[in-house]
């Protein structure tokens, strides 16, 4: 168990080392991001509602399919981790800030014309920011999830195709997301909406479905230039130390 954590570890570091810082730090952010923007509802209608972090979580999942693409699903899956536990370190960080002494500054905008707003407004903001237990546990258990089933189903996909060009990536990566979106959307509806927001079970299924294919929308405009991008690595050679480094130890029988 020692030896296989320690081999564990130092992939992960040689795989942080090889991906592009950016990608990295936006697919962090949007996890970070899309979590805070889920406290504010964009749409509400009786069998179609969605959250402001809808307009992120499909770049997150974008990104998966685009590790997947070059570094393989092993890699997706551990960079997912690693965003989700940024996360949560984010999520208990946010949570202490919020009871600490002091106003936000939104505070001080009604504070001299309407004190009980200007209450309202701050008690508010530490709730939003400091985030309720049961709605990150949700939201993590749902991503991690989802990042499990996106990288596996991508990977599963790609074996059906022989040739390495847009028309595999792209049915790759929108069917890996459509699943996934649906499960993480599932995930998130049974634990939280309907234990503690009263989502009948046939709410849930559609608003996981409907949220699913707005957020499928989303990557089928924007996957092109996720393909564009794997394309330049595969042609500039990144990651090649990680690939090299992944193909040597499963020759030694280490992975």
């Amino acid at each position: 168990m020692k030896n296989y954590i320690q081999r564990e570890w130092r992939d992960l570091v040689i795989l942080l080392r090889n991906i592009p810082s950016l990608v990295v730090s936006f697919f962090i952010l949007s996890v970070v991001c899309m979590n805070l923007l889920a406290n504010k509802e964009l749409i509400s209608f009786e069998y179609l509602a969605l959250d402001c972090g809808f307009t992120l979580s499909w770049f997150s999942f974008l990104c998966m399919d685009m590790i997947c693409k070059r570094f393989g699903p092993k890699a997706a899956m551990k960079v997912s981790i690693v965003a989700l536990f940024v996360n949560l370190c984010t999520c208990v960080f946010f949570n202490i800030l919020s009871h600490a002494p002091g106003m936000w500054g939104e505070f001080y905008s009604y504070v001299d014309t309407n004190p009980d707003a200007a209450k309202v407004a701050n008690d508010a903001l530490n709730a939003t920011f400091g985030g309720s237990w049961y709605i990150v546990l949700g939201s993590a258990l749902a991503m991690f999830t989802a990042s499990f089933v996106n990288s596996g189903v991508n990977y599963s996909i790609s074996k059906v195709f022989t040739k390495s060009n847009f028309k595999s990536f792209a049915m790759r990566s929108y069917i890996s997301t459509m699943v996934a979106q649906f499960v993480d959307n599932l995930i998130f509806a049974i634990t939280v909406s309907h234990v503690f927001f009263g989502w009948t079970m046939k709410q849930v299924i559609i608003c996981s479905l409907t949220g699913a294919v707005m957020e499928l929308l989303c990557e089928i405009f924007f996957s092109p230039i996720g393909y564009k991008m794997v394309c330049r690595w595969e042609k500039e050679e990144v990651g090649d130390a990680y690939l090299k480094f992944k193909a040597k130890n499963k020759k030694g029988g280490l992975a």
